[in-house]
């Protein structure tokens, strides 16, 4: 066995081997049965969510290092408990690795996991290590939430105004310069830092969930829509739209990116990172226009109304200044996994 330790290999310590080194990261109580147990609190739904990651899809060594594939893969799962309203209890991981992977590798993945899920008081409880022609991750992701705050994508009902809690194409701006350097060479380094941070290291919008159940709390009956944004803009509001029946109108204008877009990218490309771009990781909700307008006012810059939920079932981008026709958005300009 090699004696270097940054240089061992998955195979040289085996599965045993390598989950012992992994359960440091786990507390210690949690682990060593064949399934966590979870306790929540009463009159509390637990939330569910698994996000599969593969190498080469999902994350890649030219863009991502193992801290950032590990922050990403668990933000990617606090963000889908957060479109749901819920808190996040913990998470499990499950591996496939190829037996030549350096240990060095799954440990520094595991650390930016770590890194993350610190910040949302989130531990690992467990998992499972398989051989595996290709790098896969998969997390399962846990929640809680008061059935009463259960945010659905099928809840929308015309006249619902159209929050987006943050600016999108941010994510998708950072993976390309990212994979082409020579882009945006009249960025200043602050600003393409900041991008290239969005892709890799985004922020699970959990914070949003105390602001929002402050504005309700008179309303406590109210149920609003929506979901996070990791697909796309285009693609949340087409799926909140079919799942509630409705249509909704997308105000060109009103849709929020960074502002660096403004000297760096033409409208329209700007105006498809935001679209299409995915990985955004922002919430998309939908709600009675006061509370909509408090909402954004308590979140504050890159919050935005970006429009209204309509009768009908088509999603249109609307510009008020009629520089730009009306497009209907569809989910075929946005990744497609088994696309041709």
């Amino acid at each position: 066995m090699n004696s270097d330790l940054s240089s061992q290999q998955v195979k040289d310590i085996g599965e045993q081997g390598l989950l012992e080194r992994l359960q440091r990261f786990c507390p210690p109580e949690m682990i060593g049965d064949d399934a966590a147990v979870l306790e929540t609190a009463p009159e509390q739904s637990l939330v569910v969510t698994t996000d599969v990651l593969v190498d080469g899809v999902h994350f890649s060594n030219l863009t991502t290092s193992p801290e950032d594939a590990g922050w990403r893969a668990a933000a990617a799962n606090l963000s889908d408990l957060a479109a749901m309203g819920a808190s996040p209890l913990g998470i499990t991981v499950g591996l496939g690795l190829p037996g030549e992977l350096r240990v060095s590798w799954v440990e520094r993945l595991y650390q930016g996991m770590t890194e993350c899920l610190q910040k949302y008081n989130t531990p690992i409880v467990g998992g499972d290590v398989v051989r595996s022609p290709v790098t896969t991750l998969s997390i399962t992701a846990f929640g809680q939430v008061n059935p009463s705050q259960i945010i659905r994508r099928s809840a929308a009902v015309v006249g619902d105004a159209i929050v987006v809690t943050g600016v999108h194409g941010a994510s998708h701006a950072g993976l390309e310069l990212l994979l082409h350097p020579e882009l945006g060479q009249n960025l200043k380094d602050a600003e393409r830092t900041a991008l290239i941070r969005a892709h890799q290291r985004p922020q699970p919008r959990l914070d949003v969930l105390p602001i929002l159940w402050k504005i309700l709390t008179p309303n406590s009956q109210l149920f609003i829509a929506g979901m996070d944004s990791s697909d796309g803009l285009a693609d949340a509001m087409i799926q909140i739209c079919r799942a509630s029946g409705v249509g909704a109108v997308l105000e060109h204008r009103q849709i929020p990116v960074p502002k660096t877009f403004n000297h760096w990218l033409p409208p329209e490309q700007a105006l498809q990172y935001a679209l299409y771009g995915g990985e955004d990781f922002e919430l998309v909700l939908c709600l009675p226009q006061e509370l909509a307008s408090a909402l954004v006012q308590h979140l504050g810059e890159g919050a935005a109304i970006a429009g209204r939920i309509t009768a009908g079932s088509t999603v249109i981008l609307h510009d008020e200044q009629k520089k730009f026709p009306d497009q209907v958005l569809n989910l075929s300009q946005g990744f497609q996994h088994f696309g041709q």
